[in-house]
């Protein structure tokens, strides 16, 4: 197979002005209906050491994405670590190129790729979209090597970039290791009450921990308890679903106060919601019988029964008509 001649077909050589990106890109997609899997995998590996135009090798990644094969990962790493050689590049232009390739590198899920990924991710000069993509990679190639790295990067105050640090939280939280509790939860006690960007990492670091095997810990429940009280609605409503998830005797009593305790709806009908989940129905009547419970509640906790219970049920249609006269 003439690799070269398929790409001079394509107009990815020698092309001429004349020659849209888009018509290029058509041929690209083209050779789907020509050549067989392990052609097209040898031919897009090609594509990506000539091609030179970052919107035509966004199209050739996705194609190799589909794929999945072992045999891309050499040329998507040498684009990620910027390995060209040709100095009148201009490097800007290939970000949302090198962050496809991250993407596409932990689609393949070989743990080869933790160390170079873990170079982008360590390298503060390196753009920041670019280390974010990475960091999202290591969590979804999911090798516990990386567990430390990215503990480093949640912890790093001086690091410039907050956005960052709430991917490494995210990775951490779908890399499971719990060596990453305490790390985790000390942002949420050393953050509480600060709004603005940190904010985001507070329900990132909410995020990972609900998915982790907490057994009982004391600390990482009281953080969540703590975190109730969060200026930020939706850090309350994280760590309600948070506390839902875990195995803490306490979380019902926890959760049950942001019903009247919490100034914001939303939060209330999460409660509600959460409360269900735990215990199911009883919590249900109690909102609709009792009058300490404001109005929305009751009509979340009908709508709950309307659509998770039994159809025909007396009293929430009772009290559905008294709420909506």
């Amino acid at each position: 197979m003439d690799l070269e001649a398929i790409a001079k077909e394509c107009n990815l050589i020698d092309c001429s002005d004349d020659v849209s990106v888009e018509d290029i890109i058509c041929k690209i997609s083209s050779l789907q209906n020509i050549y067989e899997r392990e052609n097209l995998v040898e031919i897009y590996n090609y594509f990506l050491v000539v091609c030179k135009v970052p919107e035509i090798l966004v199209e050739i990644i996705r194609c190799e994405d589909k794929f999945r094969d072992k045999s891309s990962l050499s040329p998507l790493l040498d684009i990620l670590l910027w390995k060209i050689d040709d100095e009148s590049l201009d490097k800007d232009r290939y970000i949302s190129v090198r962050v496809m390739c991250a993407k596409a590198i932990a689609n393949l899920k070989d743990t080869s790729a933790v160390t170079p990924l873990l170079y982008c991710l360590n390298n503060k000069h390196e753009n920041y979209k670019v280390r974010f993509a990475c960091a999202d990679a290591l969590g979804r190639i999911g090798d516990k090597y990386a567990v430390a790295p990215l503990i480093d990067v949640v912890k790093d105050e001086e690091e410039s970039s907050v956005y960052l640090r709430e991917s490494a939280a995210s990775a951490l939280g779908m890399l499971g290791d719990l060596r990453a509790i305490d790390p985790l939860v000390s942002i949420l006690e050393t953050k509480q009450g600060l709004v603005g960007k940190f904010t985001f990492l507070k329900e990132r670091v909410i995020e990972a921990l609900s998915k982790m095997r907490l057994e009982k810990n004391k600390r990482v429940f009281n953080a969540l308890k703590s975190s109730l009280s969060d200026e930020s609605p939706q850090v309350r409503i994280n760590a309600i679903e948070a506390l839902m998830e875990s195995d803490f005797d306490e979380a019902y009593s926890v959760i049950k106060k942001c019903l009247t305790e919490d100034e914001d709806i939303e939060v209330k009908k999460n409660a509600l919601i959460a409360l269900y989940n735990i215990r199911g129905r009883n919590i249900l009547d109690e909102v609709i019988q009792e009058s300490s419970y404001c109005d929305i509640l009751k009509i979340e906790a009908v709508s709950i029964i309307e659509e998770y219970e039994t159809e025909d049920d007396e009293m929430a249609q009772k009290i559905r008509k008294e709420l909506d006269d």
